[in-house]
């Protein structure tokens, strides 16, 4: 999949879950809704994207996905 796709995906979760009054509740929304809905190849280049540098995604949606590393690794 096109990682700007990806990006706009994860960000427009993001927004989604940015209304929520709790910080950690908005990052644990985006993380869970990318652990149980999106396929490992999208979680892998959402990941590695942030490892490269993850430039656009919103601050605490890279939060999120730097909590996917967990999911990914254990399903290898």
């Amino acid at each position: 999949m096109n990682i700007d796709n990806l990006v706009e995906m994860a960000n427009d979760i993001g927004n989604y879950f940015k209304s929520e009054p709790d910080h950690e509740e908005s990052v644990n929304g985006v993380y869970n809704h990318m652990d149980r809905y999106w396929e490992i190849r999208m979680q892998r280049q959402i990941f590695k994207y942030l490892k490269d540098g993850g430039e656009k995604l919103e601050p605490f949606v890279a939060e999120a996905v730097s909590r996917l590393n967990i999911s990914i690794v254990d399903e290898e």
